[in-house]
């Protein structure tokens, strides 16, 4: 028995063998197909039920089984699911293309669209239609058949090409060790760091200590080792992932993917990818974009260039470094912030255990959105380190189910998401509810001690649980307008904003607590936390400019002209770079979010989000952080609504006005930095 083929309401992860996934997904493929026959060989006239609605929901098994699938790809791999996920990829994109290349479908599609101003819709039913419609009209439905036959070659090969990517930047990321036997060379890291790096050298059968490029064992020795030489080749060693001119090499695999980009928009009849992708963002259009991002480089550049100049004359003074490195400057960002604020994680970390972290953003939840976690251990899992909840709101009705996986291990990959295993939708007066799942890659915690975040670990922490109550709160008929299925640009908000709750008082006195003590941080602790928030802002601003704008020159500029990886992303860098170039290293060719990850075209949105979040926590700020009026308003308008209503139209509902730039430069300190008033 397959049990992918079973009913099932939680995924059955113990059940699931490798072998299941293929079976599963074929005959799962083959349901979706009968049921879009079904749509299209209907005599009756289309109207908004037999054909979006039916369209809609088609397919829902073959989603729910390859969600299942990717997820473990991303979070609990292997060379066999590895394998599979090539084959099953391009299937899957096969089948969209079917879909939106079929031509009796698109003219039923259309046929109802165009009725739209004389059908009786809801507003969420409007916005389906126009999306259903969309999906056809942007994805190739009026071409000629020999274009529709070339868009099906170039997805096939682009969903291949992006497996290919990610899977390469997970091989560099193993490959690597730094395997240290002298305890010189670990001078300068606190014990605990120095614990982890052991036990992970023994969890491998090796003496002494190992630093890999995860992030959790990475980026302490960045920030504390004093051993400059390690530090450098650390640094090259994750700079230059996929840049080896070997078989794990992504240059090539980047620049067949921009230029099928390219072709495909260009097909479409769009200038470039950007254009088509940013169609249905809220930014519009590419010049819009390039207006935004100049706007804060005008404002964040000045503070970092000072900014940068404070570092390297510490940098200068304190050792005598001439030229400040790249893997010099988390070193000596911590000792300078050590400094000012008397600072620093190893004073912090005490106070963020783990276990402690996570009841402190669930009972931020409770306060701003009245839900209830509750833990549980009948729910199926794929590793023995997931945790699972059911979730609550105040009348005791089932909101969600929450997996939370935290820990860095062997065919996972890096980094911080959130992703659905269900979502949430409306049917035949059931109003179904998603399952939900954040996964992150935080310190472990060793023999000694328990897991102890860094400040940086609990943003993150906070940052995904936004994205999770955007899914867990999603409130609406449809499941492609549910939870995150909202603009780019507009899907940072929820995240983001649950960062803010980190620096107030209020709020962590509900979790920051001293593992071994029990006393609560103390509030000189919570006021240098305030002070040091907006710390080399100017700088990390500038660096995320600079990513989002090497994303918009991948794929706004003629591909076509591009040879030279390394040499177009440096004249994409001009005007943002502070730091000396390292030849050896390369950031293209392992910037998952665009060329795996779905930010092509979108990544300036995380600076956008910003001005929208910023902006609402205002509104919090000025009623009470925990106000539940407010928090009720954001669940309403915000969290529940999906993408049923144009973000925009979402937003003011929350604010009663369009965003400002001004509470972010302001909490940036780029005002003052700026001389701007």
């Amino acid at each position: 028995m397959n049990p992918l083929l079973s009913p099932f309401d939680t995924a059955p992860f113990s059940q699931i063998k490798n072998e299941h996934f293929m079976p599963a997904i074929e005959k799962a493929l083959a349901e979706a197909r009968a049921e879009i026959d079904a749509i299209t060989g209907n005599k009756e006239e289309p109207t908004f039920e037999n054909t979006i609605e039916a369209l809609e929901f088609a397919g829902q098994q073959l989603d729910r089984i390859s969600s299942v699938f990717f997820n473990l790809n991303s979070a609990e791999t292997n060379e066999e699911i590895q394998k599979l996920a090539q084959e099953i990829s391009p299937m899957l994109t096969e089948f969209g293309n079917d879909i939106t290349l079929n031509q009796p479908l698109f003219k039923k599609v259309k046929k109802v669209y165009e009725q739209i101003d004389s059908l009786e819709l809801t507003a969420e039913q409007r916005t389906l239609l126009d999306r259903k419609y969309k999906s056809f009209t942007r994805n190739g439905a009026n071409l000629p058949e020999e274009k529709k036959s070339r868009l099906r070659e170039i997805d096939a090969e682009l969903a291949k090409l992006k497996l290919t990517f990610g899977e390469h930047v997970l091989a560099e990321t193993k490959k690597y060790e730094l395997h240290l036997t002298d305890e010189k060379d670990l001078d300068g890291l606190p014990e605990d760091e120095k614990d982890a790096a052991k036990q992970l050298a023994e969890s491998r059968n090796k003496d002494g200590w190992l630093i890999t490029l995860d992030y959790p064992s990475y980026i302490p020795f960045m920030k504390y080792a004093n051993n400059r030489e390690l530090r450098k080749e650390l640094a090259i060693a994750f700079g230059s992932k996929c840049f080896h001119g070997d078989e794990l090499d992504n240059r090539e695999i980047i620049l067949r993917i921009v230029n099928l980009r390219q072709e495909r928009a260009e097909l479409l009849g769009y200038d470039n990818h950007a254009h088509f992708v940013l169609e249905e963002r809220m930014a519009e259009t590419p010049d819009k974009v390039a207006e935004f991002l100049d706007e804060l480089a005008e404002k964040a550049k000045p503070a970092a260039e000072r900014e940068f100049k404070e570092l390297a004359d510490f940098a200068y003074q304190r050792d005598g470094i001439e030229t400040l490195q790249k893997w010099d400057g988390a070193y000596y960002s911590e000792k300078l912030r050590q400094k000012l604020f008397d600072l620093d994680d190893e004073k912090l970390k005490p106070y963020f255990k783990l276990e402690q972290v996570i009841s402190g953003v669930f009972k931020v939840a409770e306060k701003l959105f009245g839900l209830r976690f509750r833990e549980v251990t009948d729910i199926d899992t794929y590793h023995e380190e997931v945790k699972t909840y059911r979730v609550y709101d105040q009348e005791d009705r089932f909101i969600s189910v929450f997996y939370a996986d935290f820990h860095p291990r062997e065919g996972k990959r890096g980094g911080a998401w959130m992703t659905s295993y269900k979502p949430q939708y409306i049917r035949n007066g059931e109003n179904v509810r998603p399952h939900i799942s954040n996964v992150c890659n935080f310190t472990r915690s060793t023999s000694k001690k328990p897991s102890l975040l860094t400040f940086n670990e609990v943003t993150t922490l906070f940052h995904e649980f936004g994205h999770g109550l955007h899914g867990m709160l999603a409130d609406t008929t449809y499941p492609s307008l549910s939870g995150t299925s909202v603009y780019w640009d507009f899907v940072e908000l929820p995240s983001q904003i649950m960062e803010n709750w980190c620096y107030e008082p209020e709020a962590l006195q509900l979790f920051a607590m001293h593992y071994e003590t029990g006393e609560v941080i103390p509030s000189e602790l919570v006021e240098r936390i305030k002070e040091s928030a907006a710390f080399q802002e100017g700088m990390a601003t500038l660096r995320q400019l600079s990513f989002a704008k090497l994303d918009m020159a991948w794929h706004s500029e003629d591909p076509k002209t591009i040879s030279d990886v390394k040499e177009f992303e440096l004249k994409a860098f001009e005007g943002t770079q502070l730091y000396p170039e390292t030849p050896e290293t390369c950031m293209s060719t392992s910037f998952s979010h665009i060329f795996q990850g779905g930010y092509a075209s979108g990544y300036y949105s995380y600076k956008w989000a910003e001005v929208l979040d910023a902006d609402a926590f205002a509104v919090f700020k000025k009623e009470g952080i925990f106000s539940a009026a407010t928090g009720s308003k954001f669940r309403e308008h915000i969290l529940s609504k999906g993408g049923t209503l144009h973000p925009m139209e979402l937003y003011k509902k929350f604010r009663g006005s369009e965003p400002s730039i001004e509470p972010l430069l302001e909490r940036a300190g780029l005002l003052q930095k700026t001389g701007s008033n």
